[in-house]
């Protein structure tokens, strides 16, 4: 049965992949094509996605996931600026994906990550870093763009190949672990990146708050000596500072919210 599968997707990828004439012009063109195909459905997203975070969630040592219970206003917090964007962002599957938020307790680490599906992990490093609450929206959005516009399994089966996310989806626990370190260290195409900058821009909109808050991170990136490794083939973090800012310009988002004096007393709460 799987191997049946594995050959449909095969023959869908052919199907959208034939009709092409080999000219310069026109294989670039295809490029572009291709690399928004996605042969996996959206229920295989939510499949693989619960494999995922079911497999984070039960290896403590390397995901020390914050208790909700001792840590109740800080979910509280990072919760509510999430159902921010779910309310006003117009997200594609905003009723289908989990769009669950977890803490993982490790202040050295600068990352943020979410699953196919819609389960979010965000690292009390990453918190720590940032200066405001636009900041950490515009964090937050980009990662819910990434699920939103389904990414993960675009990138993943080009970087793992098929076999091993269908593996993950039927529970094989090495094919799981294969995806979690591809997931976290996942390296997006320039034009996914784009498109999840351009979406954290879109969800803000609608908002009081500034609309270019990933465009904060990416400025206090520029004086970090050594870029964390999920960012290191990404395109450059002033070229991106510049678009998602015309981005805003040209979608004349009018928000100025930034409240940093209140993210100030929630990083606090991390010890």
């Amino acid at each position: 049965m799987k191997n049946i599968l594995i050959n449909s997707l095969l023959f869908v990828l052919l199907i959208s992949s034939s009709g092409c004439s080999f000219t310069k012009k026109a294989y670039k063109s295809t490029t572009t094509a291709l690399d928004k195909v996605n042969i996996f459905s959206v229920e295989e997203d939510i499949k693989l996605g619960k494999q995922v975070k079911a497999e984070i969630e039960s290896d403590h040592k390397k995901f020390p996931i914050l208790k909700e219970s001792s840590n109740r206003d800080l979910y509280r917090y990072v919760r509510g600026l999430r159902d921010i964007i779910l309310k006003k962002g117009n997200l594609k599957y905003k009723n289908k994906f989990a769009w669950e938020v977890k803490i993982i307790d490790d202040k050295k680490t600068l990352n943020a990550f979410a699953t196919p599906g819609g389960y979010i992990y965000i690292y009390t490093g990453l918190i720590k870093f940032l200066d405001s609450e636009d900041q950490l929206l515009g964090v937050l959005g980009h990662e819910m763009a990434h699920a939103d516009r389904r990414h993960s399994t675009r990138q993943l089966t080009k970087s793992l190949g098929i076999t091993v996310l269908l593996n993950a989806i039927l529970k094989d626990k090495q094919a799981l672990e294969q995806v979690i370190a591809g997931i976290i260290g996942l390296k997006f195409s320039r034009s996914s990146e784009a498109e999840a900058d351009e979406y954290s821009v879109r969800y803000l909109c609608p908002t009081p708050y500034n609309a270019a808050g990933a465009a904060g991170f990416f400025k206090k990136m520029l004086n970090q000596p050594s870029p964390p490794e999920f960012l290191s083939t990404h395109p450059s973090s002033k070229s991106r500072v510049a678009d998602i800012e015309a981005m805003k310009n040209k979608l004349s988002c009018r928000g100025t919210r930034t409240n940093r004096d209140k993210y100030t007393r929630i990083k606090r709460m991390i010890r």
